[in-house]
């Protein structure tokens, strides 16, 4: 995974550990809840696929982002 390079809606690279804050407000799918603008994600991992992390939220375990959607803390 070392070979890909994600970078947030600035263009700032991501890596694993990595805080970030939602850029827009975020409708959860298979779940009734909406994540904020401006929520904050602690701990990023970084996955195979370009553009996307791994994220855990206090509401959403398990939370795939498209990376286009936040920016580095």
């Amino acid at each position: 995974m070392s070979d890909i390079t994600v970078k947030d809606s600035n263009g700032t690279v991501l890596e694993e550990g990595d805080s970030v804050t939602l850029t827009k407000d975020l409708k959860v799918k298979g779940t009734s809840e909406t994540l904020k603008r401006g929520t904050l994600v602690k701990n990023i991992r970084l996955t195979s696929r370009p553009g996307e992390i791994e994220c855990n939220t206090k509401k959403v375990k398990g939370l795939v982002l498209k990376s286009e959607f936040v920016k580095k803390a």
